[in-house]
């Protein structure tokens, strides 16, 4: 997945966030059901974000960015902030 793959991606995931919470406010969908989806949408954007990290840096110590591949959400969410 390239940058502007990457980017797209985490776009299409912040506008799917704001949906979900206009959707609650609206009433039309259970807060149980909203947290279960913004939690998986929590984790995607994770995703994204630590792939674009990695494959910038990548980019800047002479390294194909292209060979970094995504890292499980185990992983991701593990890190210590």
């Amino acid at each position: 997945m390239d940058e502007k793959s990457i980017l797209d991606r985490i776009g299409g995931l912040v506008e799917e966030e704001h949906r979900l919470r206009a959707a609650v406010q609206a009433g039309q969908m259970p807060s149980d059901e909203e947290r279960v989806r913004l939690r998986t949408l929590e984790e995607a954007l994770d995703q994204c974000w630590d792939m674009l990290r990695r494959r910038r840096a990548a980019g800047n110590n002479a390294q194909n960015p292209d060979e970094v591949t995504e890292r499980p959400v185990p992983e991701v969410e593990g890190y210590l902030q």
